[in-house]
């Protein structure tokens, strides 16, 4: 499939009622299960999306368009999220990420991104050169690959009480 802006505003747009509608009212034990012990809970992944709508998408968009490759991104802490979720709940923060969202969403749609400005380039710290398009291309797999990711793990918790059906079911492999 090739890159489409629209397309892809379409899938981020999406994210937050998607997260909303999975983790709104769950129990605490839901919301805090992981598949290891140092590994990222429903509501870490919530933390790190959140965190990512305050310094990461938007932020390196216009980097891009005010910079060009001169001025590398700053790098993005993955963890930076912890400090965002510790003692909230889980509807203030599915809120939170809404907000930004849909304020991000806004900005992305005043810069009116042509092929032209899809094209431009920028310098990530550890990668190198990336363009526009990727960083766009790059948001919608992060929102999809976080929310498979939830979806892993909470169908995980059950992986012993499906019993034989564990043969049947991807997400328990």
């Amino acid at each position: 499939m090739n890159f489409n802006l629209s397309e892809a505003r379409a899938v981020l747009s999406r994210t937050p009622a998607t997260l909303d509608a999975l983790l709104r009212g769950q129990p605490a034990a839901w919301l805090e299960c992981r598949k290891a012990p140092d590994t990222f809970s429903p509501l870490d992944i919530l933390g790190h999306l959140i965190y990512g709508e305050m310094t990461d998408w938007i932020p390196r968009a216009r980097i891009i368009l005010e910079h060009g490759e001169s001025r590398p991104f700053d790098p993005f802490d993955r963890h930076g999220g912890e400090p965002l979720i510790r003692g909230r709940a889980a509807g203030e923060l599915l809120d939170q990420f809404a907000d930004l969202r849909a304020a991000n969403l806004r900005a992305l749609d005043e810069m009116r991104l042509d092929a032209q400005a899809l094209a431009l380039a920028g310098t990530h710290p550890e990668l190198g050169r990336v363009t526009m398009e990727n960083l766009m291309a790059t948001w919608v797999a992060h929102d999809l690959g976080h929310i498979s990711q939830i979806v892993r793990v909470m169908s995980r918790q059950y992986r012993e009480a499906v019993g034989p059906w564990r043969q049947y079911l991807s997400l328990m492999r």
